[in-house]
């Protein structure tokens, strides 16, 4: 990416530190309008950095991050200089959405998007009981606990990976299954399966073990089946520094201790 007639367009978290550096950045490097930017620089953390992707998804513009708030995993260090030869020199990397469908107790049907992942959880005192089928083969007939995960590469660091899911490679073809406190099987923790999966969620005893799904921060009430794919559509490019890819941070998070 050439650093001539590079436009940037900086958006900020609503904390005091995010207003700050956009507003600095913005005088040192001009404001374009979103429309017609080449590049997105999201200032803030993770969860800033995930509203950033939903909202500018299919754009065919990039997002380039710089943390300034809490947790800012898929973030760049920040930085005021040379901030347009940074984001030239920056390895792309392209986030597909999970896309789920759920269906309802009431027989609704909700589509959602999600970055990181799609999520059961149980909505009662009950434990779920949850069916997994993938393209179409049962893998669990029945799965009893607190909840369940699909996660993509990007969100295999999030809440996968506190549920103690496996880290992901951005560039990997698969997606995390994962449970959450799972009560049986006991000894099942996790599943790599093909990103070109499709996973089916059924909710078993629905009506007395009511189950809610998510997708990133949309919520669906008392679902009673769930399938979950990746999308072959829809995209967005991350741009990450080379000094501190998202490779390398994936290597050194696995070997925290």
């Amino acid at each position: 990416m050439s650093t001539e007639h590079l436009s940037l367009t900086f958006i900020c978290a609503d904390n005091p530190d995010a207003h700050e550096a956009a507003a600095r950045l913005a005088a040192l490097y001009g404001q374009s309008p979103l429309a017609q930017a080449d590049v997105v620089v999201a200032l803030g953390g993770d969860g800033f950095m995930l509203q950033a992707i939903h909202e500018n998804m299919d754009s065919g513009r990039s997002i380039y991050g710089m943390n300034r708030g809490t947790v800012g995993f898929l973030m760049n260090e920040y930085s005021e200089i040379d901030l347009r030869e940074r984001i030239a020199a920056a390895t792309a990397e392209t986030i597909r959405p999970l896309v789920m469908e759920a269906v309802t107790t009431s027989g609704e049907t909700v589509s959602a998007r999600a970055i990181n992942e799609v999520s059961l959880f149980r909505q009662s005192a009950q434990a779920a009981k949850v069916r997994i089928s993938i393209d179409g083969k049962m893998r669990l007939d029945e799965l009893v606990c607190d909840g369940v995960m699909v996660a993509t590469p990007a969100g295999s660091t999030a809440y996968n990976l506190s549920a103690h899911g496996p880290i992901l490679p951005l560039d990997a073809p698969l997606l995390a299954l994962t449970p959450v406190s799972p009560f049986r099987p006991r000894r099942w923790r996790s599943a790599l399966i093909p990103n070109r999966s499709t996973v089916l969620f059924d909710i078993l005893e629905a009506d007395k073990r009511p189950v809610n799904a998510v997708a990133d921060h949309a919520e669906v009430k008392s679902v009673v089946s769930v399938s979950v794919r990746e999308s072959r559509n829809s995209t967005v490019t991350l741009l990450f520094d080379a000094s501190h890819s998202w490779d390398e941070r994936i290597l050194a998070e696995q070997f925290r201790y």
